[in-house]
């Protein structure tokens, strides 16, 4: 039995010299057969302790190294997934970048066709431009045009009307009897006897205008007397003036020039002013056919329009003041009227 004691323990000594040991903190060392069986008891324990205590330590470093060779092993997979992750973002950010390019040359042609466009709308911008421009241009003409027309018609119709005496305030009907020449004729001889007997004086024609009677209008309608010379006519409008006062059948009437409705209104147009200078006795007269005159300090001035009138007044402080309100007047109605045009 000793003797199967001592191999036995031989024999797992040998096992235990058998396996290899790295560890620098448990030397084992290599002991022969011989060397065993001369080993105490307790030398044979602390050996078996050794061995007990590397074998330990080298299963732990095994399972170190296993948890080791583990964490790479997941470390690999996260990497590995991580990649195949990052590739995925690289191919998304790829498509994107693709898409944000595919955009951009969508938005770069876009732009260039906006471009396009807006150059023709310029273009045809300009154009209209040009042709509105065109159109003003010509419709002043036009308006010239019309205004030397209207002034050369009313020329005409002021010389046709040049010997003409328009009489104002005859009842209708009146002239039944000896027609409207007899009462110009009773006219002259109710108010200027002189002149009744003058045979220059003839009467070319006479009428009533407008031709047709309005029965909605309460006054009567003017009578035109055409004489045979201006300078006639000229006379009895003389003659009126001085006598101021005149009638027929003894109702008043008046006497005046026959002009074209242009110079009328033209002629219309001095009133105001043409009255404060009568009251300051100024003398006004309104000359044919729309000319203003007055006498200012002992001198007769004579002015065709207004803008003519504001530049002299302007020079004569007195004059100034005393037309100062009537020219404000006159400005501001022609202001409205060219706000209505």
């Amino acid at each position: 039995m000793p003797n199967n004691k001592c191999k036995n323990q031989r024999n797992k000594n040998k096992e235990v010299t058998m396996k290899p040991s790295n560890e620098k903190d448990t030397p084992i060392q290599d002991y022969e057969d011989d060397d065993i069986e001369e080993m105490q008891e307790a030398d044979l324990k602390k050996l078996i302790r050794t061995l007990r205590s590397s074998q330990k330590q080298i299963l732990e470093l095994q399972k170190s190294l296993m948890d080791k060779i583990e964490n790479l092993s997941r470390e690999n997979e996260i990497l590995r997934r991580n990649q195949n992750e990052t590739k995925q973002l690289v191919q998304q950010e790829t498509g994107i970048v693709m898409e944000v390019k595919n955009s951009i040359d969508q938005m770069k042609n876009t732009i260039e066709s906006l471009t396009n466009r807006m150059g023709e709308a310029e273009e045809r911008i300009s154009d209209l431009e040009d042709r509105e421009q065109e159109r003003i241009q010509s419709d002043q003409r036009k308006e010239e045009e019309i205004r030397n027309l209207k002034h050369i018609v009313g020329n005409l119709q002021d010389t046709i009307k040049k010997p003409n005496i328009r009489v104002l305030g005859v009842p209708e009907g009146m002239e039944r009897d000896k027609g409207l020449e007899g009462l110009f004729s009773e006219i002259l001889a109710e108010n200027f006897p002189g002149l009744e007997k003058d045979r220059e004086i003839l009467v070319q024609e006479a009428h009533r205008t407008p031709n047709k009677h309005d029965q909605k209008r309460s006054s009567p309608r003017h009578v035109v007397i055409k004489l045979s010379t201006v300078k006639r006519k000229e006379k009895i409008l003389k003659c009126a003036r001085e006598k101021r006062q005149i009638t027929l059948r003894g109702s008043p009437i008046r006497l005046t020039a026959d002009f074209s409705s242009e110079t009328l209104q033209a002629r219309r147009e001095w009133r105001d002013i043409a009255q404060v200078l009568r009251e300051n006795n100024c003398q006004p007269r309104i000359l044919y056919p729309a000319k203003l005159s007055f006498v200012n300090e002992g001198e007769i001035k004579t002015f065709h329009s207004k803008q003519k009138l504001k530049d002299f007044v302007a020079t004569r402080p007195a004059l100034q003041k005393m037309l100062k309100d009537v020219l404000h007047t006159e400005t501001q109605k022609h202001g409205h009227q060219y706000e209505r045009r």
